[in-house]
């Protein structure tokens, strides 16, 4: 398990201590990897996802034995689950891959019971590392834009990139990964996003806890987490890291 589902799981796990008998919803849970280790933590939570066609989490979804009743499939942007059923519902890297934001929102605060919580960690699009492909700045270029392609053909071509062996040439690799962003993801302002939740839910954000439990997860950087007790440090971070990675959100 990566690093940041560790912190979502951990999030979930002191949200279940401090909430006895809480109800959690993983949306957009892919193969379900934080629904899974929840479960067996003795968790009572759940996930769902579209499984749309830029991966393959249906298929490892389907190999843990979860999905159809732990894991389920939202259907014409539906949940299949009854009003105010969750407490607490979380959603890491998702956001920004979602095409109707105001539409998700509204369904995650129907079934999020009153004063339920929603947590969210995805990039805006003013963040300077396009994540899914490696190449920073690659999703503010124009669609389709000649500039484009060069330059991220020529980044891949001095190594920088993810998923390389996926295509048999740089060409090759640029041409999918660029479709695949166009196609896949749908990049928002901040201002976008902030007004899409101000619609339905009380923000704070939360990049400083994050970013310490990060430091802490590895033993060389773990004394800097101590940086963050520091005046002025937790902004100047939480900034920083909303350009180089994404935002981290607890809504209410």
């Amino acid at each position: 398990m990566d690093v940041t589902n560790r912190w979502v799981l951990d999030f979930v796990e002191r949200f279940a201590r401090a909430r006895a008998g809480a109800k959690i919803l993983d949306y957009g849970c892919g193969a379900g990897e934080v629904v899974a280790a929840g479960r067996a933590a003795g968790l009572e939570i759940f996930g769902a996802d579209i499984y749309y066609g830029g991966s393959d989490a249906h298929k490892e979804a389907e190999q843990s034995g979860l999905l159809g009743e732990v894991i389920v499939e939202i259907r014409d942007g539906r949940l299949p689950f009854e009003d105010s059923s969750f407490d607490l519902v979380t959603n890491n890297q998702v956001m920004e891959h979602v095409e109707d934001l105001e539409a998700v929102l509204s369904e995650i605060r129907r079934v999020l019971k009153p004063g339920g919580t929603l947590l969210s960690l995805f990039p805006s699009r003013d963040v300077i590392r396009e994540g899914h492909i490696g190449i920073p700045l690659a999703h503010w270029f124009r669609k389709g834009s000649r500039l484009r392609f060069a330059y991220t053909w020529a980044l891949r071509k001095l190594g920088l990139g993810k998923w390389k062996e996926q295509a048999p040439s740089c060409h090759h690799w640029a041409m999918d990964k660029l479709e695949w962003i166009d196609k896949w993801t749908h990049y928002r302002s901040r201002r976008e996003i902030f007004a899409a939740f101000g619609r339905y839910f009380r923000s704070e954000f939360r990049e400083p806890d994050y970013i310490r439990f990060r430091l802490r997860d590895e033993e060389r950087l773990a004394p800097f987490a101590r940086l963050l007790d520091l005046p002025l440090v937790p902004a100047v971070a939480a900034a920083l890291f909303r350009k180089l990675a994404y935002l981290v959100m607890v809504s209410r």
